[in-house]
């Protein structure tokens, strides 16, 4: 009986089995990944450019970097879910020409038929999704292609100018030493971490990309979810579309174009898995840091145009390659 009590009391201290100690290293890659990266990336581009560290180019960065944090937002909330969106650079095109078209008559107010078109596009998109049952990458190809459309037919493909002070002071001027598009995007990060780790949508968006079956027999509106994330992604697509607009001091039929790539690379850079489930806002702003510094110091650093699709292509990639989790998916296609 002794030799038994002894067998169960070493057994209950017994190391722990290679494969969990191979997880447990891959987990800790994953969540350390997005910051390790950056600090990478600063301390080659600084080696590169002594220039790269100024404060110049930094709060060029941020004013850069913002219109992207903006639609990363939402599109962290698309992604944890297990969906996809590829339409929010032609919304970003759509809001920031009815920001540009309304602007005389309501000037800083212009933000309103913005965010309202950009919401609405969204809905058009979760409706597709949740209640038409068509696959999300096919349902926002499809959308990109006419909200891209419109722009052009309304456009013609010349640029509709904004010029009014009002409007450009409120949404690219500067506040503290700060430009107040960086502070307006760092008050929505703030609200989307709130959101999705204090409500109960945060935690059904979560739970839908866990597992949506499991979620409908838990009693989540699943079809309602869908569709107000892709209503507020489409609402910070208008607000994305008011900063470049106010940014570039017009709204052409380009504006955004590619935004939706860059996007999606930086929420999965920062830590959000494609299969859905996990994800974070810390994550997704450290995603757009590495996403902007990226771009900034290959200009920086002189490294080729043609080049430099490619580095942001690998990076990607990796990402995927480190966040992806396996386990969840049974059969790769």
């Amino acid at each position: 009986m002794n030799e038994a009590v002894t067998t169960k009391s070493l057994g209950s201290t017994a190391p722990p089995r290679e494969d969990d100690v191979r997880t447990s290293r891959i987990e800790l890659l994953r969540r350390g990944f997005p910051l390790i990266f950056l600090v990478i990336l600063i301390v080659v581009f600084t080696i590169m450019s002594p220039r790269f560290l100024s404060l110049q180019n930094l709060s060029s960065v941020l004013d850069e970097g913002t219109v992207l944090l903006v639609t990363a937002l939402g599109m962290t909330f698309i992604i944890m879910a297990g969906s996809i969106d590829i339409s929010v650079g032609a919304i970003v095109a759509v809001s920031a020409l009815v920001a540009a078209l309304t602007v005389n008559t309501l000037g800083i107010l212009a933000i309103i038929p913005a965010v309202a078109v950009g919401a609405l596009c969204g809905c058009f998109n979760g409706l597709l999704l949740a209640v038409g049952k068509v696959p999300s990458f096919i349902a926002t190809l499809g959308t990109m292609v006419v909200y891209r459309g419109l722009v052009l037919y309304f456009t013609r493909g010349a640029p509709v100018s904004i010029d009014n002070d009002a409007f450009l002071n409120a949404y690219s001027g500067i506040s503290f030493g700060v430009p107040n598009s960086v502070i307006i995007g760092l008050i929505l990060a703030a609200v989307a971490w709130g959101v999705i780790n204090f409500t109960v949508f945060g935690r059904e968006v979560r739970a839908i990309g866990g597992g949506e079956r499991v979620s409908i027999l838990t009693g989540i509106s699943v079809t309602r979810v869908k569709i107000l994330m892709y209503v507020l992604l489409g609402g910070l697509c208008g607000v994305a579309g008011l900063l470049q607009g106010a940014r570039t001091m017009a709204a052409t039929s380009q504006l955004g174009l590619g935004l939706e790539l860059d996007a999606i690379a930086a929420v999965v850079v920062g830590g959000t898995p494609l299969t859905g489930g996990l994800g974070s806002i810390v994550g997704t702003l450290l995603g757009v840091l590495i996403i902007t510094l990226l771009s900034s110091g290959m200009n920086m650093g002189g490294v080729d145009p043609y080049l430099q699709n490619i580095i942001k292509g690998i990076v990607l990639i990796a990402a995927v390659f480190i966040n992806i989790d396996r386990k969840k998916i049974g059969i790769i296609k």
